[in-house]
């Protein structure tokens, strides 16, 4: 009879960009975020890669690789600019925190 190997299994921190150990994974989490918004958006209106590249202003291959989940190449900011050429409202809010560090979170209405 086989033996079970256990793997360790270790709780995550609840942004898998900090648990894989990414430089910035706070503006990772972020972008993955807005970059799901977006992908939500071209789905429901039903647009075509290439109408949704007319309207964000970007080329059909750029398109493809945001529908993928392949946010890297853009800034938080040009994925905000996305979102309200798509007719959305992105809201900033600013507050303080009672922790030594601060976090970036992105609510969706």
């Amino acid at each position: 009879m086989k033996r079970k190997t256990r793997i360790p299994v270790k709780e995550s921190t609840g942004n898998i960009f900090a648990d894989l150990g990414f430089a910035n994974p706070e503006r990772e989490q972020l972008k993955a975020r807005l970059t799901v918004q977006i992908y939500r958006l071209v789905k429901q209106r039903g647009l075509t890669q290439a109408e949704a590249g007319e309207i964000l202003g970007i080329k059909q291959p750029h398109v493809s690789s945001l529908m993928r989940g392949q946010s890297g190449a853009f800034s938080v900011e040009r994925l905000m600019d996305f979102l309200t050429a798509l007719g959305q409202d992105v809201e900033i809010t600013v507050r303080p925190t009672s922790k030594n560090h601060g976090k970036v979170s992105l609510v969706v209405a």
